[in-house]
């Protein structure tokens, strides 16, 4: 008699955290993921915070609140915001900066071409978004 071969059971693959809910993703994975990253760039003073505020252009009038990261340090002299209108990692974002505690004077849209959004790529393109204002490194 000849064993039977049973089907191998496909192991289930556990979701991506890229998958989680939006405000746990942005709490227990990009903040501090980012936080470290910074860092390890030389920002030791950095404090990062993740909450639901208005959008703080001079000029723009919304009562309207959206989901933001703000990074600030060096006292407070530099700070920058990352913006997420619809509360989803895969929908639009925005980015701003200021210094000396001034408002930021624009917003500008934020990894607008990529297809697939991973915790990663979130992280390097706020690093290479920081560094185009010469705040991490310099040339």
């Amino acid at each position: 008699m000849a064993e039977e071969t049973k089907p191998k059971a496909k192991k289930e693959k556990p979701p991506a955290i890229e998958d989680k809910p939006f405000t746990e993703f942005m709490e227990q994975h990009f903040t501090p993921t980012l936080k470290e990253s910074l860092s390890k760039q030389g920002l030791n003073d950095i404090e990062l915070s993740f909450t639901k505020a208005p959008v703080s252009i001079p000029g723009a009038v919304s009562d309207e609140t959206c989901w933001q990261v703000i990074g600030t340090w060096n006292k407070g002299q530099r700070q920058f915001k990352l913006y997420f209108p619809e509360e989803d990692i895969k929908g639009q974002k925005a980015f701003s900066y200021a210094v000396n505690g001034k408002s930021p004077s624009t917003i500008e849209s934020f990894m607008i071409d990529e297809r697939k959004i991973t915790l990663d790529l979130m992280v390097l393109y706020t690093l290479q978004r920081l560094n185009g204002q010469k705040w991490l490194t310099r040339n």
